[in-house]
């Protein structure tokens, strides 16, 4: 799967353009980013449980073993602008506090049935928000934080290898190859 193939599916099915994939695709460093918020190892570790909530260990290994955390703090730090990367670290804030305002404990302490229910719901929130933003508006955080979790895991090896198919020296271009329903996607 070609990167810009990825980041259009990716667009369409959070509703959103992705964050930074100008950078992404011309393969520069933000120049406007100041990095200033470096994401720490509790930082990190805090993004590969959110992520390996949405993408969860299942025949194929999750989003945690995939280092999706370390990837999301790098192309935060990389690729956003510092508008978006504030927007980022303060919804981190945010979702910190929903979980405990919603469960009386922080999301590292709740238990996976409390995060899914939680980002479930930020997932609704998100897509509501979409339905009624402005063109100038910012990405909601967790718009942001999905999309490099899926960017992140089907770029990964565990996640381009493990969990979509994978030739890793390509054959002959067929066309017509026959697909049968639940087959996984291709990648390159």
């Amino acid at each position: 799967m070609e990167r810009r193939d990825l980041l259009k599916m990716i667009a369409m099915l959070t509703g959103s353009v992705v964050i930074g994939s100008e950078f992404l695709l011309s393969g520069c460093k933000n120049s406007e980013s100041s990095n200033n918020r470096i994401f720490s190892n509790k930082d990190i570790a805090f993004l590969d449980e959110v992520a390996e909530t949405i993408l969860p260990a299942t025949t194929s290994p999750g989003a945690k073993e995939a280092a999706v955390g370390a990837f999301i703090g790098v192309m935060v730090n990389d690729c956003y602008t510092e508008k978006d990367q504030q927007i980022f670290h303060e919804g981190l804030k945010t979702l910190e506090i929903a979980c405990k305002k919603e469960f009386n404990k922080g999301f590292l302490q709740a238990n996976s049935e409390q995060r899914t229910k939680l980002l479930i719901g930020l997932d609704k929130e998100a897509k509501e928000y979409q339905k009624t933003k402005k063109k100038d508006d910012p990405t909601h955080y967790f718009t942001m934080i999905k999309q490099l979790t899926l960017f992140g895991f089907f770029t990964s090896k565990p996640g381009s290898t493990q969990a979509l198919r994978h030739i890793s020296v390509p054959g002959k271009y067929d066309g017509s190859f026959p697909y049968q329903k639940g087959d996984r996607a291709w990648a390159e």
